[in-house]
Protein backbone atom coordinates (compact mmCIF):
# COMPACT_ATOMS: atom_id res chain seq x y z
CA UNK A 1 0.00 0.00 0.00
CA UNK A 2 1.18 3.38 -0.72
CA UNK A 3 0.26 6.47 0.66
CA UNK A 4 1.21 9.87 -0.03
CA UNK A 5 1.83 12.41 3.39
CA UNK A 6 1.21 16.09 2.70
CA UNK A 7 0.69 19.35 5.34
CA UNK A 8 0.63 22.56 5.17
CA UNK A 9 -0.29 23.60 1.26
CA UNK A 10 -1.53 26.85 2.54
CA UNK A 11 -3.53 27.12 -0.55
CA UNK A 12 -3.72 29.38 -2.57
CA UNK A 13 -1.58 32.21 -0.80
CA UNK A 14 1.72 30.06 -1.01
CA UNK A 15 0.79 28.21 -4.09
CA UNK A 16 -2.22 28.75 -7.18
CA UNK A 17 -2.00 24.09 -7.55
CA UNK A 18 -0.39 21.69 -6.43
CA UNK A 19 3.37 21.33 -7.60
CA UNK A 20 4.41 18.74 -10.53
CA UNK A 21 6.37 16.31 -8.33
CA UNK A 22 3.14 16.21 -6.18
CA UNK A 23 1.32 15.33 -8.49
CA UNK A 24 3.11 13.24 -10.23
CA UNK A 25 3.30 11.10 -7.08
CA UNK A 26 -0.39 11.04 -6.75
CA UNK A 27 -1.34 9.48 -9.66
CA UNK A 28 -0.27 5.88 -8.58
CA UNK A 29 -1.19 6.37 -4.61
CA UNK A 30 -3.90 4.20 -2.54
CA UNK A 31 -4.31 6.43 -0.04
CA UNK A 32 -3.56 10.28 0.75
CA UNK A 33 -2.98 11.75 4.78
CA UNK A 34 -3.38 15.99 5.08
CA UNK A 35 -2.13 17.37 8.04
CA UNK A 36 -3.72 20.29 7.81
CA UNK A 37 -3.60 23.94 6.92
CA UNK A 38 -5.12 23.40 3.62
CA UNK A 39 -6.57 26.76 3.93
CA UNK A 40 -9.12 26.49 1.47
CA UNK A 41 -11.30 23.08 1.04
CA UNK A 42 -10.95 23.27 -3.03
CA UNK A 43 -7.53 21.28 -1.74
CA UNK A 44 -9.32 18.61 -0.46
CA UNK A 45 -11.50 17.95 -4.11
CA UNK A 46 -8.13 18.56 -6.10
CA UNK A 47 -6.10 15.51 -3.99
CA UNK A 48 -9.52 13.10 -4.09
CA UNK A 49 -9.18 13.24 -7.80
CA UNK A 50 -6.38 10.87 -7.16
CA UNK A 51 -7.26 8.72 -4.16
CA UNK A 52 -9.04 8.81 -1.25
CA UNK A 53 -8.01 11.51 1.04
CA UNK A 54 -8.23 12.19 5.64
CA UNK A 55 -7.05 14.69 6.80
CA UNK A 56 -7.37 17.05 10.06
CA UNK A 57 -7.59 20.44 10.31
CA UNK A 58 -4.50 23.42 11.05
CA UNK A 59 -4.16 26.44 13.08
CA UNK A 60 -4.58 28.48 9.91
CA UNK A 61 -8.41 26.71 8.70
CA UNK A 62 -11.35 28.38 8.92
CA UNK A 63 -14.42 27.14 10.77
CA UNK A 64 -15.45 25.15 7.45
CA UNK A 65 -12.56 22.49 7.76
CA UNK A 66 -12.49 22.16 11.00
CA UNK A 67 -16.10 21.28 11.17
CA UNK A 68 -15.62 18.85 8.38
CA UNK A 69 -12.17 17.30 9.50
CA UNK A 70 -11.80 18.00 13.44
CA UNK A 71 -8.04 18.32 14.76
CA UNK A 72 -7.73 14.28 15.18
CA UNK A 73 -8.44 11.47 14.38
CA UNK A 74 -7.18 7.48 13.98
CA UNK A 75 -6.75 6.53 10.05
CA UNK A 76 -6.45 2.47 9.53
CA UNK A 77 -4.72 1.51 6.37
CA UNK A 78 -2.87 -1.78 5.39
CA UNK A 79 -3.73 -2.84 9.13
CA UNK A 80 -1.87 0.23 10.97
CA UNK A 81 -3.48 2.65 12.75
CA UNK A 82 -2.15 6.12 12.24
CA UNK A 83 -2.82 8.87 14.10
CA UNK A 84 -3.32 12.37 12.47
CA UNK A 85 -3.21 15.56 14.01
CA UNK A 86 -1.11 19.27 12.71
CA UNK A 87 0.52 19.63 16.10
CA UNK A 88 0.04 22.97 17.36
CA UNK A 89 -2.36 21.32 20.12
CA UNK A 90 -2.47 20.75 22.89
CA UNK A 91 0.01 23.04 24.09
CA UNK A 92 0.95 26.32 22.25
CA UNK A 93 4.43 25.83 24.27
CA UNK A 94 5.43 22.97 22.83
CA UNK A 95 7.42 21.64 19.10
CA UNK A 96 5.01 19.98 16.73
CA UNK A 97 7.06 16.89 17.22
CA UNK A 98 6.35 17.70 21.06
CA UNK A 99 2.69 17.73 20.25
CA UNK A 100 2.08 14.89 18.33
CA UNK A 101 3.96 12.62 20.44
CA UNK A 102 1.20 13.50 23.37
CA UNK A 103 -1.60 13.14 20.88
CA UNK A 104 -1.71 9.48 20.91
CA UNK A 105 -0.43 6.43 23.00
CA UNK A 106 1.27 3.17 21.48
CA UNK A 107 -1.85 1.19 22.25
CA UNK A 108 -3.48 3.82 20.02
CA UNK A 109 -1.48 3.86 16.83
CA UNK A 110 1.52 2.62 15.16
CA UNK A 111 2.51 6.02 13.65
CA UNK A 112 1.16 9.83 13.82
CA UNK A 113 1.41 11.94 10.77
CA UNK A 114 1.75 15.63 11.46
CA UNK A 115 2.64 19.47 10.54
CA UNK A 116 2.22 22.96 11.34
CA UNK A 117 6.36 23.36 11.98
CA UNK A 118 6.90 22.56 7.94
CA UNK A 119 10.39 20.81 8.75
CA UNK A 120 10.35 17.14 8.01
CA UNK A 121 10.72 14.90 10.13
CA UNK A 122 10.97 10.84 10.66
CA UNK A 123 11.65 9.66 14.00
CA UNK A 124 10.53 7.02 16.64
CA UNK A 125 9.64 7.73 19.59
CA UNK A 126 8.16 5.31 22.47
CA UNK A 127 7.31 2.79 19.73
CA UNK A 128 5.60 5.10 17.64
CA UNK A 129 6.75 6.38 14.27
CA UNK A 130 6.56 10.41 13.90
CA UNK A 131 6.29 11.89 10.70
CA UNK A 132 6.14 15.53 9.22
CA UNK A 133 6.09 15.28 5.61
CA UNK A 134 7.10 19.20 5.82
CA UNK A 135 5.66 21.49 3.23
CA UNK A 136 4.93 21.05 -0.65
CA UNK A 137 4.51 24.58 -1.02
CA UNK A 138 5.88 26.44 1.80
CA UNK A 139 9.33 25.66 2.96
CA UNK A 140 10.17 28.28 5.35
CA UNK A 141 13.65 28.00 5.97
CA UNK A 142 13.91 24.27 4.96
CA UNK A 143 16.03 24.06 2.00
CA UNK A 144 13.54 22.67 -0.44
CA UNK A 145 10.34 21.65 -0.76
CA UNK A 146 8.98 18.41 0.91
CA UNK A 147 6.36 15.83 1.16
CA UNK A 148 5.57 11.65 2.47
CA UNK A 149 5.62 8.75 0.96
CA UNK A 150 4.29 6.00 3.37
CA UNK A 151 4.36 1.85 2.14
CA UNK A 152 2.54 -0.99 3.99
CA UNK A 153 4.30 -3.94 3.21
CA UNK A 154 3.60 -7.37 4.73
CA UNK A 155 2.72 -5.69 7.78
CA UNK A 156 5.59 -3.39 7.64
CA UNK A 157 5.13 0.47 7.78
CA UNK A 158 8.20 2.81 6.56
CA UNK A 159 8.31 6.58 5.38
CA UNK A 160 10.35 8.73 3.49
CA UNK A 161 10.85 12.13 2.17
CA UNK A 162 10.55 13.66 -0.90
CA UNK A 163 12.43 16.53 -1.59
CA UNK A 164 12.50 19.27 -4.80
CA UNK A 165 13.55 22.74 -5.62
CA UNK A 166 11.12 24.03 -7.38
CA UNK A 167 6.83 24.32 -6.75
CA UNK A 168 6.22 25.00 -10.04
Amino acid sequence: MKIVVVSDTHMPRMAKALPPRLLAELENTDLILHAGDWTISSVYSELAKFAPVKGVAGNNDGETIVKKLGYKKIVTAGGKRIGLVHGHLPYSSKKAEQNAALSFTAKQVDAVVFGHSHIPFLKEHNGILLFNPGSPTAKRKQPQYSFGIMSIIDGELKARHIFYDNKI
